[in-house]
């Protein structure tokens, strides 16, 4: 009888210790502002993270009630978000220009040459490579000849790369490595001459001819320009991003690096326009884990509004004559992505003039054959026709915009495009309406990294200057909730990504940062004030000014 008392007494400890005890969190952060960008666009006080993984959101009493926590985060009121995602960039060009000479911000072409013979002394040897100049901020529009690269370097090939990575200019030993002649022609492409001279510009596909000469980097550079770009990448605040057009080897060593836990950053690889990429991807079948998604292709319609490549139905304003070029014929296009769409990926198209967008719009509707929710995407889609914006909406069509490159190219988009054609540029509210959602990116490091800078540009259709008064074309901003969502869940939604991540709610990826300010409420003249306190991937930090 004893004993049976005695196992009763036992068992009623163990029912009453196990009653009050708590489930367990290795994180919980509290006194926050959180914005969990969830459906009805909630706020909350508090979240439980537990193998870095959301497991509650809610009030702060309820969740320390609710949760005993290995670690606590006190945010003191402070304002969090999802980590940011940025839609469209170039994470491992922009990690391999931090160790190139800078040229963006240049004012001249003199400016270029103070830099580069600086940088040149700096590193002595080899091709001398730069990028981000832009002949539009300089007060001689006109391309740059390469006279002078010449006599600084005669026996040292050089290639500096214009902003938006569609035109460069090459020294003459450049020229020669790669035996480009005058007269030479090729599709999708400018070899630029002046009186039969080469002045050492190449527009589009004929920058190949000397990028092929370039040596190919080490396992070991790429490991740096991706480590090096993601701590840039984390101080402002973003988590996740979607880098446009590598080959699968670049995928192989991501993976590696993701194995062996040297690499945090989340990314949506798109796979270049290449066989090789089409042969890997098809043979091996989408890539998809919570660090790595690889589930399309990046392809060119046509090159850049800034260096005329950009296809235009009708004659550039300030070129009579030119109407740009289509990178490839049309029936490559027409050829290439029914097999994408077969083969059930995404189709990610490059498509800047009207020409090139109409093009793209019509071939992807042949393709898909109105399957819809294949979330094929037009990246950029930055001049429109009037009558070709609701292509996109017919056949659920994503346009994949960059803010910024409205308030970069508003100093001259209405030189290129004339009073009317401007019109149908960089609409991006015009867009949203087309699908009901629009993902944002930046196009780093053809733009500025800072996330803040996409967000100013998306509400308030300003530059880093406060130009214009106000604001460039204000029919196309976008509400502060809207640019929100661009830059979180629309994001994540443009890569099939948005039960992963994009927002704070059970069960997603505790990806988070912590601001300053509240960019909900903010004025706009303290947007750019914002600053990125603390960074967190899968609950764990990973940037922090403090």
């Amino acid at each position: 009888m004893n004993a049976i008392k005695h196992f009763q007494f036992l068992l009623l400890v163990l029912l009453l210790f196990s009653c009050n005890t708590k489930p367990t969190a290795d994180l919980l952060v509290y006194n926050a502002s959180i914005y969990t960008i969830d459906s009805s666009f909630s706020k909350a006080e508090a979240m439980a993270i537990k193998d870095g993984k959301i497991i509650a959101v809610g009030k702060t009493d309820s969740l320390i009630n609710a949760f005993e926590a290995t670690e606590k985060l006190d945010a003191q009121g402070k304002f969090i978000y999802p980590g940011f995602i940025d839609a469209h960039c170039h994470f491992l060009a922009y990690g391999k220009g931090l160790q190139e000479c800078d040229l963006t911000g240049t004012t001249s072409w003199n400016d270029i040459l103070e830099r580069l013979k600086t940088f040149a002394v700096q590193h002595p040897n080899g091709w001398l490579i730069g990028r981000g100049w832009d002949q539009n901020d300089w007060a001689i529009k006109n391309f740059p000849s390469n006279d002078s690269l010449n006599r600084l370097f005669p026996n040292r090939p050089v290639s500096l790369q214009r902003v938006d990575g569609h035109a460069v200019i090459v020294n003459q030993k450049a020229i020669e490595l790669a035996g480009i002649k005058p007269g030479q022609t090729l599709t999708g492409g400018e070899i630029v001459t002046i009186n039969g001279k080469l002045t050492g510009v190449l527009i589009d596909n004929a920058t190949d001819l000397t990028e092929l000469k370039i040596p190919t980097s080490t396992s070991d550079d790429l490991t740096k320009y991706l480590q090096d770009a993601e701590q840039k990448c984390f101080a402002t605040g973003l988590t996740s991003v979607q880098d446009c057009g590598l080959d699968f080897k670049d995928v192989e060593l991501v993976e590696k690096l993701y194995k062996q836990g040297r690499l945090s950053m989340r990314m949506y690889i798109m796979l270049s326009d290449k066989k090789a990429n089409y042969e890997y991807l098809f043979a091996k079948g989408k890539i998809q884990t919570d660090q790595l998604t690889v589930n399309g292709f990046k392809l060119y319609a046509d090159g850049a509004l800034g260096s005329r490549g950009a296809c235009l139905l009708n004659h550039y304003t300030d070129k009579p004559g030119h109407a740009g070029f289509l990178l490839k014929t049309k029936s490559y296009y027409d050829s290439i992505l029914p097999i994408i769409a077969a083969k059930g990926f995404q189709a990610c198209t490059h498509a800047i003039g009207d020409s090139a967008n109409r093009t793209i719009l019509g071939i992807y509707a042949r393709a898909l054959q109105g399957k819809q929710g294949r979330r094929w995407r037009i990246e950029h889609a930055q001049v429109v026709n009037e009558n070709d914006f609701d292509l996109f909406g017919a056949s659920q069509i994503i346009p994949s915009v960059q803010p910024t490159h409205a308030t970069s190219d508003m100093y001259w988009a209405g030189d290129r495009l004339g009073t009317e054609r401007i019109k149908g540029a960089y609409a991006y509210k015009r867009l949203l309406h087309q699908n009901g959602w629009l993902p944002l990116g930046t196009d780093f490091p053809v733009e500025d990294i800072s996330t803040f800078k996409t967000f100013l540009a998306a509400v308030v259709r300003k530059d880093a200057k406060g130009f214009p008064d106000n604001g460039f074309q204000m029919e196309n901003a976008l509400s502060r909730e809207e640019a929100l969502r661009g830059m979180t869940i629309w994001a994540a939604k443009a890569a099939f990504e948005e039960h992963l991540k994009g927002s704070l709610e059970k069960g997603k990826l505790a990806d988070f940062i912590m601001l300053n300010k509240d960019l909900m409420t903010c004025d706009e003249k303290e947007i750019l004030l914002v600053q990125v306190i603390k960074t967190f991937v899968a609950g764990k930090k990973v940037y922090a000014t403090q």
